[in-house]
């Protein structure tokens, strides 16, 4: 019961109000199902050839999110079904979401992704991008924006850690008081995975993103 194991003490740590999304890049249905069964219902997926697939052959009530890098020629894969996409990083991918949302009479939760590392490796808006796109979201109607997400440099120094997630945390709530005051939609920062999540849980983390620590390192093997 491992898996039973790892889940709970991830549990203990979260405070109240923070979600566990399960990372399940990767895993076999029959892993997956076993984490459903301890009452995980957020599973996140980077792949959208691996995500469609999941989708058709796990429950109906499991909550999907993407977390990868999303090009916009695979967005149709994933729409329909689709819980929340935490990793819009582009404007143009954003357009293209709304557009293929617009053609299939969708609203598509999304989360904008903002470079808070200090790393080339990782990708995501800047602030002045970030504020671009808020200031034209009216031509984006069937986008709900749900909040962001960011992902922070890979150190063991928990300072700068904390700071990225101080920062993105801070830049949530400005955007929040400038063009979401009134929309209670707008709620969510996702940030924290397996390295890191308390830290983000302290720092404001509604969703956190775990693999390793629930399932144990991963093999980069299903195609």
């Amino acid at each position: 019961m491992i898996l039973k194991e790892n889940i709970d003490s991830i549990r203990k740590n979260l405070p109240p109000g923070v979600k566990l999304v399960a990372v399940s890049k990767f895993k076999p249905i029959e892993e997956i199902m076993e984490v459903y069964k301890f009452g995980i219902k957020d599973f996140g997926e980077n792949r959208p050839q691996e995500l469609s697939k999941k989708m058709n052959e796990l429950p109906d009530e499991i909550n999907w999110h993407f977390i990868g890098h999303l090009q916009t020629n695979k967005i149709k894969m994933i729409i329909d079904r689709v819980y929340l996409i935490h990793s819009v990083d582009s404007q143009k991918l954003l357009a293209e979401i709304n557009k293929e949302a617009i053609k299939r009479d969708l609203r598509v939760n999304c989360l904008l992704q903002i470079y808070i590392a200090s790393e080339e490796t990782k990708q995501g808006l800047s602030e002045a991008e970030l504020i671009e796109i808020l200031d034209m979201k009216s031509l984006y109607p069937n986008i709900n924006f749900k909040g962001l997400m960011g992902m922070a440099s890979f150190t063991d120094n928990q300072d700068k850690v904390r700071g990225e997630f101080k920062y993105l945390r801070g830049l949530f709530n400005s955007v929040k008081q400038s063009y979401f005051a009134d929309d209670s939609m707008f709620s969510e920062i996702s940030m924290g995975m397996s390295g890191d999540y308390q830290i983000a849980a302290e720092e404001g983390s509604t969703f956190v993103r775990i693999g390793s620590l629930i399932f144990g390192e991963r093999e980069a093997t299903i195609q």
